[in-house]
């Protein structure tokens, strides 16, 4: 799983969380952490909050911890202290600025920067990469022309080339997927 999901355009946000709960007396919201790397919460100055047609301001991080090995993430933020206000805040997504994205190794991309992109297929134009599924094995890329929907498992195998400043991706379908 990457830090990702998606690019917010209108704020330029990523999404790194969603809210499940309110947890104890506090208003802290228990989060469920949608990154590589949970600790990242730790280092976090502050966040927006988005779902049911709200964002939030931006909502200074007061406490971030870490509970089952990174499996899930508690935080504190400035004007949510107490159980009610935090419940309203249930199913919310998790969201800072994009120049707070956590750097990705080599060979790895935020879903916002493939989503969009032209697909090639030995130089043949298969349709743009509409949505990524996650499966568990490997992601998914859902790629929608003028010959309908293909689905592209995202392995190195499969995907040669990304090139994100170009908007284009090459790739190596198997027989079978074209």
């Amino acid at each position: 799983m990457n830090e990702f999901l998606e690019l917010s355009a209108e704020e330029e946000t990523v999404l790194i969380g969603q809210v499940l709960k309110p947890q104890g007396l506090n208003g802290e919201l228990k989060v469920y952490p949608l990154t590589d790397d949970p600790r990242r919460f730790l280092a976090l100055g502050e966040v927006r909050l988005r779902g049911a047609g709200t964002e939030t301001e931006v909502l200074p991080v007061r406490q971030a911890r870490i509970s089952g090995g990174g499996k899930m993430v508690y935080l504190t933020l400035a004007g949510i202290d107490s159980p009610e206000t935090a419940a309203q805040y249930r199913g919310f997504e998790v969201r800072v600025p994009r120049a707070q994205a956590a750097p990705l190794a080599p060979g790895r991309w935020y879903y916002y920067e493939l989503e969009g992109m032209d697909v090639f297929d030995g130089g043949v134009w298969l349709g743009k990469l509409e949505r990524i599924l996650e499966t568990g094995a490997n992601d998914v890329y859902i790629v929608r022309g003028e010959a309908g929907e293909i689905c592209v498992p995202a392995l190195k195998t499969v995907v040669r080339r990304v090139d994100v400043p170009g908007r284009r991706m090459d790739v190596d379908l198997p027989p079978g997927l074209r």
